[in-house]
């Protein structure tokens, strides 16, 4: 019902009409992030819709036209999982038109600072308070950490340095 929306009455609790997101990412993009994690039922349908350009409501007597962008990520091998019979080869094959290979932050130590910079701009922004950047020790720190919960983690450990100061460096 999240992606493809429902029709009021559908089921218990559906007391008005919803847009699923793929309807609401008409002539749009919409970002699936971990993909590897759809249930099989979820992936045929998902491969159903982009096949054919259209989502069925639940509950819906008919399909609606929508044109989307899909764009979606994984962190794991999905070929590994079609091996396994844990993932869709022809969903796969569907999503693979223009895979974009990003390696984890641990890879990519010149970014870790760039994009800590950015974060913290827009966290501070959003706690109103006033962060002008990260001292040489804390961009060292940033550096060296593998940072296995990538940029998520990240993310936390500059929410947490904001929260808990008051601004400055």
């Amino acid at each position: 019902s999240e992606l493809f929306g429902y029709e009021k009455g559908a089921f218990t609790g559906a007391h008005q009409a919803r847009t699923g997101l793929m309807r609401a990412a008409h002539e749009g993009s919409l970002f699936l992030d971990d993909i590897q994690s759809m249930p099989p039922r979820m992936q045929a349908a998902l491969l159903r819709a982009v096949e054919l350009q259209a989502v069925r409501p639940v509950g819906a007597p008919s399909d609606t036209p929508t044109d989307f962008r899909l764009i979606s990520a994984t962190n794991i091998d999905l070929e590994s999982l079609i091996a396994e019979e844990q993932f869709r080869a022809d969903l796969y094959y569907r999503l693979h038109v223009i895979p974009i290979h990003l390696p984890p932050l641990r890879q990519r130590e010149e970014d870790v600072i760039e994009i800590a910079e950015h974060l913290l701009s827009g966290i501070s922004r959003a706690e109103e308070r006033s962060f002008r950047g990260f001292d040489a020790d804390a961009r060292a720190h940033l550096r060296e950490y593998s940072w296995p919960g990538n940029v998520r983690e990240l993310e936390n450990v500059v929410r947490n340095v904001v929260v808990l100061n008051d601004g400055g460096i």
